[in-house]
């Protein structure tokens, strides 16, 4: 009855008891109870169930046999949960019985650990009762510790101040040293005990026998030798033991008596060395430096001994002497100095940097104070070279003086190159390449010692003041040495040659055009550069791309060896840019002579009667003259500029791109033209593109590929000529097929150049008008540029990133 009734509540409320797990809930179950039951996986689907039971018709007899299977599974689940269902009860009343026994356990721990902690505190008790006694009994001995230390102090406080008094009272120097160090050391434990009067009595008792000693020393050194004897001075071991003595005192003393002392020994100095004196100017700095080095040597073998090695007295002497000779030497020179010129301020300054190396190897400048340092010697080693600049530095003032003279002598060399480059006269090399002019290396090794012998001067401003007149004489070495040497074009007008030529090519038949062609060339020609001046620009190119290099390593020579505050303004961009002028003006004058050569026979070709040409035969004298022309001026340039192939390269594409525009020109003149004079200007292009792709290799013996910039320059500018030759090939009936293989084989020229191409074929105006009308409606404004102007824009633009690139540097 009960499982009827649970059916009943299942069957009524199926979908109430349906439970959704997440996802990760039924992956962690999958997990822990595999099952590949269809009723067990989470996207169970009753009728999909069914169907697989029963996937047909015939299926269905077998249903009674299904049914009892689910019956009897069916029930073996409800006894599986009645089992579970019985088992969770008795684990229930199980885990209720073991709680209750747990906190009984509990319950006693809890009372041991009460129990456990009053046991320790009252051990505690016990063991400070113990240690009661024990602790008072410390204290009492670090207190009578301390008692018979304060009075052991005391004792010898007294007894030492009275025989301090003693010795002090007989000058025994000696015996004082140990005990006043002793005394010294003892008061600093009184020092929380100078309210108690016999203790500030003690005090000021060990004070006043300190300045009784201050006094007395320095006394007995003022009178040793500053009286009467003082030439004739011993060094005796009572002084000696007086400095023992002084080095306890306050330092005060010491500094005071040894600043009395070194002015002392310089005295001598200063009288000799006087502004008035004529051994005060700089012709006789050395005889300065020469006094001081006699001088220790007498002082160090005479008193050397009698100083304590610590204070460097020496040193001191010198460093004192640095310090009166710069003051001296910066008085004069700001009196005299209309009569300091660079032989002689130069002069000084090298004898005085030796001076102060040679104070650098003898001592370590531990006396030296330290904002000396900083000031005078910024930026060397200081252990290595302590003295440097401390005398020097007044000689930064007016190295102007220095500076001039590097302008003066600049200009005086800049004017001897100018002289010797227009006697220039490029000869025949074993190896046919351009060479650096002779003046660049001269003028980068003036540089070169210029710089470092200013260096040696100064870090400072001085080195900016060098850059700018190095920077002024790059410009004009640019100018005046390398651009205003360069050949000068001239041409040769071509009005009466041409019109001679004309006449000449009217009277000519059809069938002797061409052939005859090549004698009239000649009558065209121009004034051209010659071998010599080709060779004399590439030189001059050469030159200057080693100035250009050469002037970028300069720069970071003089940002290394300057100040970093004021290396940052240091900048030779201009020069760098004056000399690429230099280059790309070379390059243009090289581009130019050749075009010019080619002049002629591109005149020459568009006044040819192409309407007349009856057949196509070998290549025309034009295209024969241009091929000549590169075969004799390419191989010297390229000879001449082995060692800068990359501006070879730029040359080449240069060249390219401005004479393929200009020999598409020259196709648009040749009207009318006949089908066959046509294909005979077709045929000359096609030859003409061979020669111009081989130009960079022509007449070479080594066999190499063109550079593909060059290569893709020259490709697309002859292939358009190609196809404007193929264009005027073509029938223009019918119109339509006509304009669709105009646009096809030159998609991107516009009206304008569809215009000449119409003339070019003899197109009568009226169906030019057709025709354009017609071409108008294909292609609706879609041009807006000239195709000149549009191929032109485009290589010009290709050039001047190139030569951005080349400027940069590219490998060569």
């Amino acid at each position: 009855m009960d499982s009827i009734e649970d059916d009943e509540i299942f069957d009524d409320n199926t979908q109430e008891l349906i439970i959704s797990f997440p996802l990760e809930v039924q992956k962690a179950i999958e997990q822990v109870l595999p099952s590949t039951d269809p009723l067990d996986q989470p996207d169970f689907n009753t009728i999909d169930y069914i169907n697989s039971l029963f996937p047909t018709e015939q299926s269905l007899s077998n249903i009674d046999e299904v049914v009892a299977k689910m019956q009897t599974k069916i029930e073996t689940i409800d006894d599986e949960i009645s089992t579970v269902v019985r088992d969770q009860t008795t684990a229930s009343q199980d885990g209720r019985q073991a709680l209750d026994e747990a906190q009984k356990v509990i319950k006693q721990l809890f009372i041991q650990i009460k129990d456990i902690k009053e046991r320790a505190e009252k051990s505690e008790e016990m063991v400070g009762e113990i240690t009661r006694d024990i602790k008072q009994l410390d204290c009492a001995k670090r207190n009578l510790t301390l008692a018979i230390t304060t009075l052991n102090h005391l004792h010898m406080l007294v007894g030492g101040v009275d025989t301090l008094k003693t010795l002090t009272q007989k000058r025994l120097y000696g015996e004082i040293a140990l005990p006043l160090q002793a005394i010294s050391e003892v008061m600093t434990h009184f020092e929380n005990y100078s309210d108690i009067p016999q203790i500030k009595k003690l005090s000021d008792e060990v004070k006043a026998i300190h300045v009784e000693l201050a006094e007395q020393i320095t006394h007995d050194f003022k009178e040793a030798f500053s009286g009467t004897n003082t030439k004739s001075f011993i060094p005796n071991k009572q002084l000696a033991a007086a400095c023992l003595v002084v080095s306890i005192l306050d330092p005060k003393v010491k500094k005071d008596l040894l600043k009395w002392f070194v002015n002392l020994q310089l005295q001598e100095y200063r009288h000799l060395f006087q502004e008035t004196e004529d051994t005060a100017w700089l012709d006789k700095i050395d005889k300065r430096y020469a006094w001081l080095k006699k001088h220790l040597l007498e002082f160090e073998d005479k008193l050397g001994t009698m100083f304590p090695q610590n204070w460097e007295v020496s040193e001191r002497i010198a460093v004192q002497f640095c310090h009166d000779t710069r003051e001296e030497l910066g008085k004069i020179l700001a009196k005299r100095k209309h009569e300091v010129d660079v032989k002689l301020l130069l002069y000084a300054i090298q004898k005085t940097s030796n001076f102060e190396n040679l104070l650098s190897r003898r001592f370590t400048g531990i006396t030296i104070p330290e904002n000396d340092l900083n000031k005078n010697n910024p930026h060397q080693n200081l252990s290595d070279f302590p003295f440097a600049g401390l005398i020097g530095t007044c000689f930064i003032p007016y190295l102007y003086i220095y500076v001039e003279s590097v302008d003066r002598n600049l200009s005086d060399l800049l004017e001897r190159f100018v002289q010797d480059e227009k006697q220039l006269v490029i000869t025949e090399s074993n190896e046919n390449q351009a060479s650096v002019l002779p003046s660049c290396a001269d003028l980068f090794l003036f540089y070169k010692k210029s710089m470092i012998q200013c260096n040696q001067l100064s870090k400072g401003q001085a080195m900016l003041d060098l850059t700018k007149t190095f920077q002024k004489f790059l410009r004009e070495y640019a100018t005046k040495v390398l651009q205003n040497n360069l050949p000068k074009v001239e041409t040769q007008s071509l009005g009466s040659s041409v019109q001679s030529l004309t006449r000449d090519l009217q009277k000519m038949s059809t069938s002797g055009l061409i052939q005859n062609f090549s004698s009239l060339l000649k009558e065209g020609e121009v004034i051209r550069f010659s071998n010599d001046e080709v060779k004399k620009i590439c030189c001059i190119l050469t030159t200057a791309e080693y100035c250009l290099e050469t002037t970028q390593q300069l720069e970071e020579k003089l940002k290394e060896k300057t100040e970093p505050g004021l290396a940052e303004q240091i900048n030779l961009n201009q020069e760098q840019d004056a000399f690429h002028n230099v280059i790309s003006n070379c390059i243009q004058l090289l581009v130019q002579d050749l075009e010019n050569a080619c002049e002629p026979a591109l005149t020459a070709m568009s006044k040819i009667p192409w309407q007349n040409i009856d057949s196509v035969g070998d290549q025309s004298p034009f295209i024969t003259d241009m091929t000549s022309h590169f075969r004799m001026t390419v191989p010297t340039i390229r000879d001449s500029l082995t060692h800068s192939r990359k501006y070879f390269t730029q040359f080449c594409i240069k060249f390219a791109s401005s004479f393929i525009p200009k020999f598409i020109n020259c196709i648009y003149k040749c009207k009318p033209i006949n089908t066959e004079g046509a294909e005979q200007l077709l045929l000359d292009t096609h030859m003409l593109k061979t020669v111009l792709l081989n130009l960079p290799l022509i007449s070479s013996q080594i066999n190499r590929q063109a550079p593909a910039a060059y290569t893709k320059v020259v490709t697309k500018g002859i292939t358009k000529a190609e196809m404007i030759l193929k264009v005027v090939m073509t029938p223009t009936e019918p119109a339509k097929s006509f304009i669709e293989q105009y646009m096809k084989l030159l998609p991107e020229c516009q009206l304008s150049e569809f215009t000449k191409i119409l003339e070019m074929k003899s197109i009568k105006k009226q169906e030019q008008a057709t025709l354009l009308e017609m071409f108008k409606m294909a292609k609706p404004s879609s041009e807006r540029k000239h195709p000149d102007e549009h191929f032109c824009d485009e290589e010009s633009g290709r050039i001047r990133k190139l030569e951005r690139l080349i400027k940069k540097g590219l490998p060569k």
